[in-house]
């Protein structure tokens, strides 16, 4: 497995970012993973490593960079303050200059191969997977938001709307209850998705919390290995 570091540059800096993807048998596709709001720690390039040994050159950005360079947030106080600042640095609209920025990295790998891509994303990063799809339909063919958060909003970004545009096949993991995305909302999302048309699958998971994927406090093994389940038969079917 090569894991490696490098700096991708985008329309707003310069911006850390973690490489994986198998020694063998490539070129492989291409896989953007986006962070949860704790960011890039031990358990999401665990995560990270994990999936590209399946055969993917995964993509995991730093995309707090806009205010400084890479460094890991604890559970202190002062971090956990920081990190509720550094979340509205990362937007809908934002989100795809970065995209566009890491694709063209990978572009220039030989270990990456062209054409249609991945991406998967974790609390707050659910709805900016949606958002690339909705930005990028000739690249983007599959998207997994992972307990997500603010999936319905009162704002003309809000990822239940404008998906007449997306392509890709959607799968969201969808936590009840979840005070950042109520149950409420799930038929607003369903309802968009099948109005646009879009391909989706969902699971309403009842039997853990949000942030149920990555090792930590919340972290739960079957809801876990299930989200492990869906994403690579999403991937499976679409790259």
């Amino acid at each position: 497995m090569i894991e490696r570091e490098v700096s991708v540059t985008t329309p707003d800096g310069d911006m850390t970012t973690f490489v994986f993807h198998p020694e063998d048998d490539g070129p492989h596709p291409v896989v953007l993973y986006l962070m949860d709001a704790p960011g890039i720690r031990p358990a999401l390039r665990d995560m990270a490593s994990r999936l590209a040994t399946a055969g993917y050159y995964v993509m995991l950005p730093n995309l707090y960079y806009r205010a400084g360079p890479f460094r890991e947030y604890g559970r202190s106080d002062e971090d956990m303050h920081a990190v509720r600042e550094l979340m509205h640095t990362v937007t809908p609209t934002n989100i795809i200059g970065d995209a566009e920025a890491l694709l063209a990295v990978a572009g220039a790998d030989p270990a990456a191969r062209g054409g249609k891509v991945g991406a998967v994303g974790f609390c707050m990063s659910g709805g900016l997977v949606i958002a690339l799809a909705k930005a990028l339909p000739d690249r983007v063919a599959a998207v997994a938001s992972i307990h997500g958060a603010w999936m319905v909003r009162e704002t003309p970004d809000s990822p239940h709307l404008g998906l007449e545009s997306v392509r890709a096949e959607v799968h969201l993991a969808w936590v009840d209850p979840d005070t950042a995305a109520p149950p409420e909302h799930i038929p607003v999302m369903t309802a968009a998705l099948e109005a646009a048309g879009v391909r989706h699958t969902l699971d309403v998971v009842t039997d853990a919390l949000h942030g149920f994927a990555p090792q930590g406090e919340r972290y739960d093994r079957t809801a876990s290995e299930r989200h492990w389940e869906r994403v690579h038969s999403l991937l499976r079917r679409n790259l």
